[in-house]
């Protein structure tokens, strides 16, 4: 009986230290952390997304003369003052190509340069045309330990706690050490950015801001095979796995050494 007694103590010990060390911590998951011991980055200047090769373009052109409109941009299949473009994706020359108009090149540009860019070209066939233009395709990618899918950056600057929180958020068992990432270059080889999301000091720096067409992913923690969302599932891990102990014990004969 004595022998059954040491193993039961024994054993509940042992569970109780790995619930202990098996659930998750603030300091695992949290974010905005002051540690010292974390990554501390420094702050950089935020720069505007400049647009590169399949990007998507639409523009709008606004003129008080709606049948010069009508005919320069009759593909619209619209009508009025106000004229919106289809889709116009960016060549591998750098080009793109709008209706009545030679190619006109957008890579490198800024929504602002290239806005200005092709008012330039339609004022010259629409002395008092103004343009309106904005990328199209402005998405961005999220994959691994998270919600996946891709999604829409609605504003200028948006951040990586933004882009999260659209996504529903990491999942606990995410690992928050080496967030990557991977950020296409036209031509160019990617970039692959990798951080530690959880310092304050992520905020202002390289890593803070999404720029369309990155791609985030979160790979799965390797520890978190051992470890409970909370500590009520690590006290019923706990409390079964007693039941478990005894009902065993209950059955093997008493051993005496």
């Amino acid at each position: 009986m004595a022998t059954k007694r040491c193993i039961v103590f024994a054993a509940v010990l042992m569970t109780i230290l790995f619930s202990l060390t098996g659930c998750y911590s603030h300091r695992a998951i949290g974010l905005l952390q002051e540690r010292k011991n974390l990554p501390q980055y420094d702050s950089a200047a935020w720069k505007p997304y400049r647009l590169q090769v399949n990007d998507e373009i639409i523009y709008r052109v606004i003129t008080m003369d709606e049948t010069l409109a009508k005919t320069v941009l009759a593909n619209n299949n619209n009508s009025g003052n106000t004229q919106y473009a289809n889709s116009y994706r960016i060549y591998s020359d750098g080009t793109v190509d709008l209706p009545f108009m030679d190619p006109i090149r957008l890579e490198g540009l800024t929504e602002l340069e290239a806005q200005d860019t092709v008012k330039k070209y339609m004022r010259e066939l629409i002395p008092d045309a103004d343009v309106k233009l904005a990328m199209y395709n402005k998405n961005f990618t999220v994959l691994g330990d998270i919600s996946s899918g891709v999604r829409y950056i609605y504003k200028d600057r948006m951040t990586i706690f933004q882009a999260l929180a659209m996504t529903g958020d990491l999942m606990n068992s995410g690992d928050r050490r080496h967030v990557r990432i991977i950020r296409p270059h036209g031509n160019d080889a990617p970039e692959v950015l990798e951080f530690d999301i959880r310092t304050n000091t992520l905020i202002n720096s390289q890593y803070y801001y999404i720029y369309p067409n990155d791609l985030i992913y979160v790979s799965r923690e390797p520890a978190s095979f051992f470890k409970q969302e909370s500590f009520f599932a690590a006290w019923g891990l706990l409390v079964s796995t007693l039941n478990l102990l005894i009902t065993v014990l209950n059955y093997l004969p008493d051993v005496n050494f």
